[in-house]
């Protein structure tokens, strides 16, 4: 049997988690009548291979026998060295680990399906999977990746001339922007998505366009266009039985009559949510309909219920291994409190019978008690533990001022510095030599170079930001203001120009490149990004600048701003460069290092 070519689309509006295609939605039915023709065990090769995406792909109930078929055909695909539906078979996966909350597997699946695109030249494909990373990274706050990728996916889409999957990505990338606050630019994201969706006719598209719209009115307070609109969305996805969004526009509607103040239908809508998520099992959507059925009880005043609702939030938040060590102390606890119960009933029996199996029973309590003190210490010690490494892992993350006002207040206030000096560093041609290194080779020879420079920060007192490709970023004069900020940094951009000279001069198997650097000082804004995976980052005009000088700069040579030189030139003699065209900065003085 030759089954229909279908082409698959991870649509993300709204809430990043809806699959759409060119001829039709997900079909549960056709799921269940293509399972008889693979229970059958007839199909070879090709048609083989496309019965299994065919299945992974409209398999809505099962979510775990989506994820099988998925597997399947990633087996089977490498197997007969078909790398366009390896791409497709890992890109279900993905898919399918999304829905299920696992984000990292779904990711590195994402991954393995963009490589697979690539070497089988299907740019289609490649925009596709650049947009559901940008996906992923958007529902994981970081914003910076999101729309790195969204860029990659919208530039790829428009020369595939893939309308449908263009639509999709712009939309994501709109709501993306809508999460940021830039409604503009969300609105404007959204408005051609929209007129995509209606030009082809594509009723999926036309409600997630409807929903999107409809949030954003919400957010500005246009309640009565937002409950129409959002209303309008619902009945079309429920017809193609699409619940994630519908779980996600009826925490809308909840939000819309909570800012109305009518509580009672605000909370109706949050229930309706949670039903349906729980009825489908969808972790994201059951955690976020928790946490507004917490809120508005809290607002109503119910303080017991609104608890409850934020410990089920609580528990699709945490890891299962925290879980299980909890239900382990409540079970022992349990244990103890039945079976000291079940001694003391004993006790009235033995006391008429004998002294001595008195005796045994108060024997019987003890060890009991020394059993369950001693399990209770060992629990204490194992979250003692966990605890010590938890601080560890918060220190390697964030400044120790920093992660100390985040466990004492629970939050981090953005800070302004008027004296920092930014440093970034950039690897000469990196892009272009990457493309013929393996990418596990490439790892490990950026990985050489990062704990080179890892080190010399440590040496210096400086902060490392962050690291976007094979760039570095650092400062001095963060979190705790220093008057050395300056000279810190220089002495540190010696040490790392010399450590990447030598590096070229070995023979170590690994791919060195040269570097150039850039350095400016000046104020900034310090603080935290987000709520999960917490990232301390520093804003400002001179991390622009800094980024500015970097890409002025010469590859082995150190280009400071006239602001950097000003501080430094008693103590390091520079070469003035001259006023040097900026992009969107115009001409600035500059200097190298000698």
């Amino acid at each position: 049997m030759k089954l229909p070519q279908k082409k698959a689309y991870w649509l993300s509006i709204g809430f990043l988690f809806f699959t759409v295609h060119a001829s039709y939605s997900q079909d549960q039915q056709i799921a269940d009548s293509l399972a008889i023709v693979y229970k059958a065990d007839k199909t070879r090769g090709l048609e083989h291979l496309e019965l299994l995406r065919n299945l992974a792909f409209n398999e809505i109930n099962d979510l775990q026998l989506a994820l099988a078929y998925a597997e399947e055909l990633i087996v089977l695909s490498k197997k007969q060295k078909n790398d366009l539906y390896l791409h497709r078979g890992y890109f279900q996966k993905g898919n399918k680990k999304r829905l299920l909350g696992e984000l990292e597997e779904a990711l590195a699946a994402y991954f393995k399906s963009l490589e697979a695109a690539k070497r089988e030249k299907y740019s289609q494909g490649e925009g596709m999977v650049y947009s559901t990373i940008a996906d992923v990274y958007s529902v994981s706050n970081n914003h910076v990746n999101a729309k790195l990728y969204y860029s990659k996916a919208i530039h790829t889409l428009r020369q595939s001339g893939e309308s449908i999957a263009l639509a999709s990505t712009l939309a994501n990338a709109g709501y993306e922007f809508y999460n940021t606050n830039t409604y503009d630019t969300a609105f404007s994201y959204f408005k051609e998505s929209s007129k995509i969706f209606e030009k082809l006719d594509y009723p999926n598209g036309k409600a997630y366009s409807l929903g999107n719209i409809g949030m954003l009115y919400t957010k500005l307070g246009k309640h009565k266009q937002a409950e129409e609109i959002i209303n309008e969305a619902i009945l079309i996805l429920e017809e193609v039985e699409d619940y994630p969004p519908i779980c996600e526009y009826l925490i809308s509607m909840a939000d819309i009559y909570f800012a109305k103040g009518d509580l009672i239908r605000g909370k109706t809508y949050a229930q309706k949510s949670l039903d349906l998520a729980l009825q489908y099992g969808l972790k994201e959507q059951i955690r976020d309909a928790n946490l507004k059925l917490s809120e508005l009880y809290e607002k109503i005043g119910d303080t017991k219920t609104s608890l409850q609702y934020y410990k089920n939030h609580i528990t699709y938040r945490d890891s299962v291994n925290n879980l299980k060590s909890i239900q382990a102390m409540a079970d022992l606890r349990t244990n103890f409190e039945v079976s000291q119960k079940q001694t003391e009933v004993d006790l009235l029996k033995e006391q008429r019978r004998n002294q001595q199996n008195q005796m045994i029973a108060l024997a019987i309590i003890l060890v009991l008690i020394i059993i369950i003190l001693g399990a209770l210490y060992w629990f204490y010690r194992a979250i003692s533990r966990e605890h010590k490494r938890s601080e560890s892992l918060l220190l390697n993350i964030l400044p120790a001022e920093t992660a100390q006002e985040l466990k004492k207040n629970g939050k981090v206030e953005a800070v302004k510095l008027d004296e920092v000096t930014v440093l970034f560093t950039d690897f000469v041609e990196f892009s272009k030599k990457a493309e013929h290194i393996e990418p596990e080779h490439l790892v490990r020879s950026i990985d050489f170079y990062f704990k080179g420079f890892d080190e010399i920060t440590s040496k210096y007192g400086l902060e490392k930001i962050k690291t976007i490709g094979d760039a570095y970023m650092c400062a001095s004069g963060l979190p705790t203001p220093n008057q050395a900020h300056a000279r810190n940094v220089i002495l540190a951009a010696r040490e790392m120009v010399e450590l990447v000279n030598q590096a070229l001069q070995l023979e170590d198997g690994l791919n060195h490149f040269e570097i150039r650097i850039g350095i400016h000082s000046g104020p900034v804004v310090a603080g935290i990004v987000g709520i999960k995976k917490w990232q301390y980052d520093i804003w400002g005009d001179t991390v622009n600048i800094a980024a500015r000088m970097e890409s002025a700069s010469q590859p082995g040579r150190i280009n400071l701003s006239d602001t950097t030189y000003q501080q430094i030139k008693a103590e390091f003699p520079c070469e003035y460069r001259g006023e040097i065209e900026v992009k969107n900065r115009g001409a600035l003085k500059m200097y190298f290092l000698s």
